[in-house]
C-alpha cells in the first residue's frame, strides 16, 4: 500500500508541512514524481481539463511544462480540515516567445487515509507581467526556505489559525 505522509487527519503543523511537500513536489517539474502524490483514481479539474486518473494527471504535467517555461511556483496554506486542505497559489512561467506571465489560484484538496490525494480543483487566472515585474528569482527547483511566501510578497492573505473551524 502507497503512504504518502503526513497523513490525515491534519493538524495545523502538517497541513502547512503538507503544502509545502507539495509545492517541492511541484517545483520539480517531474511529471512522475509529482503524480505519484495522488490516488490511482483521483479526480481533476484543472482550468478547462478535468484529468481521471493517475496517468491522465501525469500527462497533463507534461505537456504543462513543456509550455510553462521557467516555472516557479510557491503555494500557501488557506484553510484545512480534518483530510481537506485549500491553498491559494501563484507561479511564474514564460511562453516560448519570452512572454512572462503570473498564474494566480486557488486549490481544493481532498486526501485517502493513506495521504494520497483524491481529489483536485484548481482555479487559475494568468496575468501577463513584464519580466522586470517578477517575483519569483531562486534557482529552477525547490525554493529556498528564506524566500518571501505569498503573503510576504503581498500576493495572497496569511491563514489565520484563530479563524479555523470558528462558528459563523
Amino acid at each position: 500500500m502507497e503512504t504518502r505522509p503526513p497523513l490525515p487527519p491534519f493538524t495545523l503543523e502538517t497541513a502547512i508541512q503538507k503544502v509545502r511537500l507539495a509545492e517541492d513536489a511541484w517545483n520539480s517539474r517531474d511529471p512522475a514524481k509529482v503524480a505519484l502524490a495522488y490516488t490511482m483514481d483521483t479526480n481533476w479539474r484543472n482550468r478547462a481539463e478535468f484529468p481521471q486518473g493517475r496517468e491522465q494527471a501525469r500527462q497533463l504535467l507534461e505537456r504543462k511544462w513543456v509550455r510553462e517555461l521557467d516555472y516557479r511556483l510557491i503555494k500557501e496554506l488557506w484553510a484545512f480540515s480534518a483530510n481537506r486542505i485549500a491553498v491559494c497559489f501563484a507561479y511564474e512561467w514564460h511562453d516560448d516567445a519570452g512572454n512572462w506571465f503570473r498564474s494566480y489560484g486557488n486549490e481544493n484538496w481532498e486526501f485517502n487515509a493513506d495521504g494520497l490525494m483524491q481529489h483536485r480543483f484548481a482555479s487559475i487566472n494568468d496575468q501577463p507581467i513584464r519580466a522586470e515585474e517578477r517575483k519569483f528569482f531562486w534557482p529552477l527547483g525547490r525554493r529556498p526556505d528564506d524566500h518571501p511566501g505569498l503573503s510576504a510578497l503581498g500576493l495572497c492573505v496569511a491563514f489565520q489559525p484563530a479563524g479555523v473551524n470558528s462558528a459563523p
